[in-house]
This record gives C-alpha cells, sequence and structure tokens, in this order.
C-alpha cells in the first residue's frame, strides 16, 4: 500500500481545558455550554486593559507527577504531561512495552514556557545569576513538550514540534499522520499552550487583538457584531494517532475517527491585492481528504473574533460550502483561544461529536446576518456527525485546516 493510502486513526485523547480536566469532564461541560472565562487569578491583572482569560481551575501538578520533574518544568509542560498520560490510558497503550524507536512525539507550540522563563529573569535581576535554575536551559523552549514527554515515556521515533501559533496544533497532527504513513507505529501529538503570566500577557496584548471588556459572557463574541478581541486561555489536547488496521488488530479501546484531509497556506503580504489563503486551506485539505464540501456536517471555525477576520473566515466557509449550508461552531468561546493548543481541542471536540451525535454550542453570540452562517448557538444541536473541518489560524498569515471522519 501506497503512503497516501495509509489511513492513520485516533485511538487516545487527553484533555486539559479551563471548562474541563479530563476529556469526559471538559466534553459535558462543552455540551452544556458551561464557560471556563473569568478575570485572571494567576496573577493581578488591575493594570491591563484585559483582564479575562480562560484558566484552568484546579490542578495541581504533585498529584499527577512525580517530584523530581517539577522544578524543571512550566506549567505548560506539567499540563501536556498529563495531557499525554491521559491519552495512553484512554487509548490502553502502555509505551514501556513498545520498541522505543517505533513511538514519536510532535507536539506544536506558541509561546514556549513564558511563566518559567519570567520568573528565571526575576531571580537574575533580583538576585544574580546564581540563583537562575539550571533548567532554564530547557524549560522555556518550544520544543519543551515534545522533549519532556518522549523522556518520560522513552519514546526515541521521529520527533520535533511546530511552530506556527494557533495554525500549529493542525499543522503538528499532519506532521504526525506523515511519520505514521512512513511506518512510524504510533505518535502523541498536539499541543497544550499556557502563557497566562504577566510577562506573557504583555505579549499577547501586542498583538492587538485582545477583548478588553470585562463581562465574561461578551467578551470572546466571534462573528457578532460586538466581536473586539479574544481572550486567550490555557490548555489544549493530544491525540495517540496510529495506523488504522493496526490500531484494530491489537484490539485497541476504540477508535474515535481518523485525520482524513489536511492544507495549509500562507497569506500574501498586507497590500499585496492577492486573496487571503484560508479558502484554499480548506479546499486542500477537502481534496486531501477526497471529500466533496456536501460531505462535511460541522465546521469548527478558527473564530478570531477580529471583524475583518470573521468576515475572511466566514466568506472562505462560504465560498466552499454555500451560504449557510453546514453548520458552523465554536466551543473555543467557552474556553479562549488556547493558542496552539486550541485546534487540537477542536480535533477531540469534532471526534467527540461524532461518538454521541451531537454539535457543541458556541456560547453568548449573536451570529450577524452580514456572515451567512448557520452558527450553532446556545445550546447543543442533535445531528449525525460523519465527517467534520476543523479550521485554524496563526498570527502571521498561517491557515490550516484539517478533515476528520468516522473510521468506517
Amino acid at each position: 500500500m501506497s503512503a497516501a493510502g495509509v489511513r492513520v486513526a485516533v485511538t487516545g485523547l487527553g484533555v486539559v481545558a479551563p471548562n474541563g480536566l479530563g476529556t469526559e469532564a471538559y466534553w459535558t461541560a462543552t455540551r452544556k455550554g458551561t464557560s471556563g472565562i473569568g478575570r485572571i487569578t494567576r496573577f493581578v491583572p488591575d493594570h491591563y486593559p484585559a483582564q479575562l482569560a480562560g484558566e484552568i481551575d484546579g490542578f495541581a501538578a504533585e498529584q499527577h507527577l512525580p517530584g523530581r520533574l517539577l522544578p524543571q518544568t512550566d506549567r505548560m509542560t506539567q499540563l501536556a504531561l498529563v495531557a499525554a498520560d491521559w491519552a495512553f490510558q484512554d487509548a490502553a497503550v502502555r509505551p514501556g512495552e513498545l520498541p522505543e524507536f517505533e513511538m514519536g512525539v510532535i507536539t506544536a507550540s506558541s509561546s514556549g514556557g513564558f511563566e518559567f522563563g519570567q520568573r528565571e529573569l526575576q531571580a537574575l535581576w533580583s538576585r544574580g545569576s546564581r540563583y537562575v535554575s539550571a533548567y532554564q536551559s530547557f524549560a522555556w523552549f518550544y520544543a519543551v513538550n515534545s522533549g519532556q514527554i518522549s523522556i518520560r515515556n522513552g519514546m526515541r521515533g521521529p520527533s520535533g514540534v511546530v511552530v506556527s501559533d494557533q495554525a500549529g496544533g493542525l499543522d503538528a497532527v499532519a506532521q504526525a499522520r506523515r511519520q505514521i504513513r512512513k511506518g512510524t507505529r504510533l505518535v502523541m501529538s498536539g499541543a497544550v499552550d499556557a502563557s497566562i503570566c504577566p510577562w506573557g500577557w504583555v505579549a499577547q496584548m501586542a498583538s492587538n487583538r485582545l477583548s478588553t471588556s470585562r463581562d465574561p459572557q461578551r467578551a470572546y463574541l466571534p462573528f457578532d457584531a460586538a466581536a473586539s478581541g479574544h481572550v486567550p486561555g490555557e490548555g489544549g489536547a493530544l491525540l495517540v494517532l496510529e495506523e488504522l488496521e493496526q490500531a484494530r488488530a491489537r484490539g485497541a479501546r476504540q477508535v474515535y475517527g481518523e485525520i482524513a484531509g489536511y492544507g495549509a497556506t500562507l497569506d500574501p503580504r498586507p497590500g499585496s491585492g492577492r486573496p487571503p489563503g484560508l479558502r484554499k486551506a480548506i479546499e486542500l485539505a477537502l481534496a486531501d481528504a477526497g471529500t466533496a464540501p456536501d460531505d462535511i456536517d460541522v465546521v469548527f471555525a478558527d473564530a478570531a473574533a477580529i471583524p475583518e477576520l470573521d468576515r475572511i473566515e466566514a466568506e472562505a466557509i462560504t465560498a466552499v460550502f454555500g451560504a449557510r449550508a453546514v453548520p458552523v461552531t465554536v466551543p473555543k468561546t467557552m474556553t479562549g483561544r488556547l493558542y496552539s493548543g486550541a485546534a487540537p481541542l477542536d480535533l477531540a471536540a469534532a471526534f467527540l461529536a461524532m461518538r454521541d451525535g451531537v454539535i457543541p454550542p458556541s456560547i453568548g453570540v449573536s451570529p450577524s446576518p452580514d456572515h451567512d452562517l448557520d452558527l450553532v448557538v446556545d445550546q447543543e444541536r442533535a445531528a449525525p456527525v460523519r465527517a467534520a473541518l476543523v479550521v485554524a489560524r496563526g498570527h502571521g498569515g498561517f491557515n490550516s485546516a484539517v478533515v476528520v471522519r468516522t473510521a468506517a
């Protein structure tokens, strides 16, 4: 069989999200429309224009990880390690029982370990260089989640990290699919991001895309006439990818579905007069999956909540599918935009939507009729979901799209 004919399945999910720790907790909250967005508690935000975030409550790393890992890891990495553990458990995989060179880790990162880096910079300037942790040499780095997951689980096969902001989570999963098709037995992929600290906050505010609303229910309003920026969040999802028939042969507990198609483009430079690349990315993903637009049952939108970016995305969706022709949803209205972790979390939601026959809602949004979208709002919608499209865009012009479908 050619590499292109290899079907790549998702057999395990590990979710850490502001509205739920663990896959089922997240999914229950999301189906109910329960938000995890609120005023920042991880630092005092009084002097910042933006003061809301999707924070993960109730996570105590020491309850999940050995003490030796705590001083050498950022919160982002601690969350990722736990998500990886949960994904393995969900897939009924014990990595110690598999050949180490047949397992890889490919994650995405938007910022690296900002909170760890901030703490060590504070130690440098307030106490001196001898008080800076030696772990600073890697704990802040973009690739640290891939590295720590691979070390903890003895995974020495093809591994790496992708850095393309919010699009990176889909790009990482696509790279994982490529490695499975080349013969790697199993790849852990997806992303977890966390940068809710003063240093990380200033960096995020530099984009001029953060909502400054103080009302958690009306702060993040994609495709709404009142859209005025997004609310950041922390968390994401990690997925266990395997070749479909091999997963079935080993007796996988479940097969959530397959990564069927992928497309990626880069927007032209501003002022060039050339069209944005998002529509093309969607068309490439559909073509790669061998799927017609009419076969897609739901679109999980990127949802920038910036009027111009919302217009571009809505026009791309309607150009491909037709006006109000496919349900569109934005469950990240309950979590905030999790940067590289956002799209893998949408992938998890898409697979769970397939499993349960429901489309999760977007909350707090009054859809603008200007966008011609069938936006699922306020409550879940019962519907058979056999195929879904997940869309993500990264700051700087990155566009990515992934088609997932049931593995019949």
